[in-house]
């Protein structure tokens, strides 16, 4: 009778000790998986840099690639020594951003075989965002349809009442040519895609909750579609020039 009341009496510190230990558990994962994130948005920038070097891109694509690079390198400061974030929200115009993002990975599409198309239809659209956040998020959603879909990428962008809609739509995995696969490029995304844990599409919604925006993806043989929507800023479409 003793040892059953000794037993029953320690259930609690055996709930606290359990409890304390799954708590830390959760906590270090949440670390490891922001600084795993942290990890690959300073990847994605540095591999547009080496293409970039590699095909004699323009300075600005390697400028917008730098700047993605030190953005990446101080959140992972932030992470790792917990200085506090900076403000930085602003008013900016989209499309400069998604040109941008366009031309850094139109290299990465050609070396597969593949194009990649930007079609504009949306004006001239002011939203109000952390640019590094949303040029990573659209870099992301870029090399998931060259590495993933078909070769016929098209990003396009629209107007929708008050938010500004961008997809990047490719042609389909069952587009690809047989020779592709061979490609230096898609060798290499093969052999990265051992490790990669979907923190691209992770870093995608994030960005989108951030800005109370909204994100989706729709895949099928045929193709993929992600989605990516902003709300504009106040007075958020600039008169056309």
């Amino acid at each position: 009778m003793t040892e059953l009341v000794e037993v029953v009496a320690g259930w609690p510190l055996a709930a606290s000790i359990a409890a304390a230990v799954t708590v830390r558990e959760l906590r270090a994962g949440r670390r490891r998986t922001a600084l795993n994130e942290g990890l690959h948005e300073l990847r994605r920038p540095l591999q547009s840099i080496v293409l970039a070097a590699g095909s004699g891109a323009a300075p600005r694509v390697v400028e917008g690639s730098a700047q993605l690079a030190a953005a990446a390198l101080e959140r992972l400061d932030r992470e790792i020594n917990g200085v506090a974030p900076r403000p930085s929200r602003e008013v900016v115009a989209v499309r400069p951003l998604l040109e941008s993002a366009v031309g850094r990975w139109r290299g990465r599409a050609s070396l597969g075989g593949g194009t990649l198309a930007l079609r504009w239809q949306a004006g001239e659209p002011l939203v109000e965002v952390d640019r590094h956040d949303v040029a990573q998020a659209l870099d992301n959603l870029i090399v998931n349809a060259i590495e993933h879909g078909g070769p016929e990428i098209v990003v396009e962008a629209r107007l929708r009442a008050d938010r500004l809609r961008m997809t990047v739509a490719d042609s389909g995995r069952a587009s690809r040519p047989e020779s592709r696969r061979e490609t230096p490029a898609e060798l290499l995304a093969r052999l990265s895609g051992r490790r990669r844990r979907g923190h691209g599409l992770a870093v995608v919604r994030r960005a989108a909750a951030a800005h109370r925006g909204r994100f989706a993806l729709q895949c099928s043989e045929r193709g993929s579609l992600a989605v990516l929507e902003l709300p504009l800023a106040v007075d958020g479409v600039k008169p056309a020039a």
